[in-house]
């Protein structure tokens, strides 16, 4: 019988896909609960500064653990406000605005400091 040769191991094999939480189905509550943080303000408001799918998870500069981050980020999804895939490597992101404005009308521009007066 003979041996078999060990297959490769894809890099990111080892990762659970994200699960994304469709807006329409974010009650307000939690869609507030997660903007009310401020790393998790500063990563969307970069997120609306960036292109669809340009920065990876890694590309953030937070004071916080990759952990932590990595919490962070889970918590935006879970609102309806992030959408990541895997590429290679790196895990990329896009703000859901257009969704998220379909269920919450000005509130991202509320919190970006983009809305008229209140």
């Amino acid at each position: 019988m003979a041996a078999q040769t060990p297959r490769r191991q894809d890099a990111t094999s080892h990762r659970t896909p994200p699960v994304h939480t469709p807006p329409d189905e974010v009650p307000l509550e939690t869609a507030l609960l997660a903007l009310a943080d401020p790393v998790r303000q500063t990563l969307v408001r970069e997120l609306a500064d960036a292109g669809d799918w340009e920065r990876a998870c890694g590309s953030f500069d937070v004071p916080v653990t990759k952990a932590t981050l990595s919490r962070h980020f889970t918590v935006l999804r879970e609102a309806g406000l992030l959408e990541q895939r895997d590429a290679g490597p790196k895990r990329l992101n896009r703000l859901r605005k257009p969704e998220f404005d379909a269920q919450f009308p000005g509130l991202l521009d509320l919190v970006l400091g983009r809305g008229g007066a209140v």
